[in-house]
Parts: structure tokens; sequence; C-alpha cells
């Protein structure tokens, strides 16, 4: 037995709509066993790499899973940034590594029907944000300085090599 994280290759979408606002999930689930809560922290769509599956392919999947947008891998740009997240889910450390796509000028209304059991567990409510709202709301986001990094996005497209986020 290890007390070594299970490392978890994750991949996220910045999606973006014309009127430059990001859309974001709320995390209510700690544990499968327990009913989930309020709100605990906000974060972009994806989720964990299957295997075989490159990185931009799992980000598109997730889209598709999670708010039911069918896009094509090359419609991401990116990498945008990375990400290295280590916390607890259902009393497992997870050391989750994630690659962060942006997508661009999406409407949308967002559809769960593809949601993974677990995801339909969470009940997990969606919305677009502004910069300044996310700047100004006290609530936890994913990344935690997700306000200062979307300015440099909100210009695009993104250039330069991938950045490391906290």
């Amino acid at each position: 037995m290890t007390d070594r994280p299970w490392v978890r290759p994750t991949a996220r979408v910045v999606v973006l709509d014309p009127s430059r606002r990001v859309l974001l999930l709320g995390a209510r689930l700690t544990d499968p066993a327990v009913p989930p809560g309020d709100v605990l922290f906000w974060y972009t769509p994806g989720g964990g790499v299957e295997p075989g599956e490159s990185v931009r392919e799992a980000a598109v999947r997730e889209l598709a899973e999670e708010i039911g947008l069918d896009v094509a891998p090359a419609a991401l740009e990116g990498p945008v940034w990375f990400r290295r997240h280590v916390g607890p889910f259902a009393g497992i450390e997870i050391d989750s590594r994630e690659t962060f796509f942006v997508l661009r000028d999406v409407v949308h209304e967002v559809d769960p029907r593809g949601r993974t059991e677990l995801e339909v567990l969470g009940e997990e409510p969606h919305r677009w944000w502004s910069a300044a709202e996310i700047a100004s709301d006290p609530v936890e986001f994913a990344p935690r300085e997700l306000a200062s990094l979307l300015p440099e996005l909100l210009d695009g497209p993104w250039t330069g090599p991938p950045r490391f986020v906290g």
C-alpha cells in the first residue's frame, strides 16, 4: 500500500462566449456517499484523460459529456495553462495534472444529458461569468487566480507557450 496520491491527467476548457464571459460549473460534491451541499468552488468544464486518449481528445469528450457541446479538436486553442492540484475526493488523495485549452465565441445552452453518474449525482449548476464578476465575488474559483488570468485569454488568440498557474 502506498501513501502517494493518485496521479490523474486532466483536460479542461476555458469556454468563452461572444460577450467575453466564461462558462463555469459549480462543484458541490465532496464524496459520492454525502449529499451535495452548497457550491464549494467554480471551475471550467473538463475531466480525466482516459487510456489511449490525448489530452485534446479528452477536452473535446468532456465538453460533450458535461455541457452537451460537440466541437472538433482543432477548434481548441492551446494548451494555454498547466496546473497541478492535489486534494482529497471521497477519501482518496488525487494529484490532478490539468491542461487547459480555450474555446472562443461559443453560443450554447448547456445540455447536461451526457454527464457521468457521478456528475449527475453532484447536481452541479453552471453559469456564465464576466472577468469583473469573478474578480469581485468572494467564492473560490479554480484556478484560484482565474480573474487575473482571464484578460490575457480574452485578448486572444493565444499564441504563446502554456503558462503554469496555481
